[in-house]
């Protein structure tokens, strides 16, 4: 493989507004703290979490889960949190942060660039890599296989060209996130072993990653155009975040499962009506080795989210 793409090493004046908009609100789990002038919680938005939290609590009793949970109203602030800062294994989601740390170092001549591999080095998810082994495929269009249709091996030709686990976690810890934890490839990150802080973050910490490279200023404007197409086009979301939505609203997501029930899905949702986007990160899991997951439970937590927020 190549070496690692090219990185900016400079800090990112936005990484601090994103952090403070994203300590707004309550929750189980949360960390403490007062509301930021800008973005208040008034008596509404405090109720609704109250309220939340117990639709919440409901939810991991019902589907014999936990939960964690971070939505932000980007326009209001308004946030709906859960067990915010509890870790849980991000299983496949991370393939939303490879994809946002290509584009923030590669440039167009190196997301062009083919990418060959062997056989040999094809898992067992590999829907789009596993029809290429004889051509090869384009860094860019690597990444594009790895959101849309969660090809394992696609993500860990990715994760090579960027200098491995260590480098996108050193990418995270660059745009301000301390919490995020990348150590291994495809599909050992998928163990998910309570307690092993291998392969995992809090739902704050991840919300605050794909608003940045979403939303934020991070990525130029056409390589956030890229990333959100290649989102809005995933083909694995229907049963989880985008079937807790109303069906006019906007979905880009991510999703993941892994061991012990663990079953994440993490989005931007752009609601109709000029509204603002809302970043939206849930994760669970269900503690014992040869639990199954749940998709419903994914479903029914977004729509809570989304009566809590209006």
């Amino acid at each position: 493989m190549t070496s690692a793409f090219r990185r900016p090493r400079t800090a990112l004046p936005a990484v601090a507004l994103l952090a403070a908009a994203l300590t707004v609100g309550c929750g189980h789990g949360t960390s403490g703290g007062t509301s930021t002038p800008a973005a208040a919680a008034t008596t509404a938005a405090t109720a609704s979490t109250v309220a939340t939290d117990g639709a919440f609590e409901g939810l991991e009793q019902r589907f014999g889960a936990r939960l964690g949970v971070v939505a932000v109203d980007t326009g209001s602030g308004r946030e709906v949190a859960y067990r915010s800062d509890e870790r849980f294994a991000f299983a496949s989601t991370i393939k939303s942060l490879l994809a946002g740390a290509l584009l923030r170092g590669a440039t167009d001549e190196e997301l062009d660039k083919v990418v060959t591999y062997r056989q040999e080095d094809v898992l067992t998810w590999a829907p789009i890599t596993s029809q290429h082994v004889a051509t090869g495929m384009k860094v860019r269009d690597l990444a594009a296989a790895a959101i849309e249709y969660s090809d394992n091996t696609a993500a860990n030709l990715l994760m090579a060209e960027l200098g491995g686990p260590e480098a996108v976690q050193r990418t995270l810890r660059e745009l301000g996130d301390p919490t995020t934890n990348v150590n291994r490839t495809e599909p050992t990150l998928n163990e998910a072993t309570p307690g092993d802080p291998r392969d995992t973050s809090t739902p704050r910490a991840f919300a605050a990653d794909l608003r940045r490279y979403v939303l934020g200023d991070v990525l130029a404007e056409d390589r956030r155009r890229l990333l959100t197409d290649w989102l809005v086009g995933n083909t694995t979301g229907a049963p989880f975040i985008r079937a807790g939505v109303p069906a006019d609203w906007r979905i880009g997501d991510k999703t993941g499962n892994g061991g012990y029930g663990t079953r994440n899905d993490v989005a931007v949702a752009w609601p109709p009506g000029g509204r603002s986007p809302i970043v939206l990160v849930v994760l669970s899991d269900r503690g014992k080795p040869d639990a199954t997951s749940d998709d419903a439970l994914i479903a029914e937590a977004t729509k809570a989210v989304v009566t809590a927020l209006g």
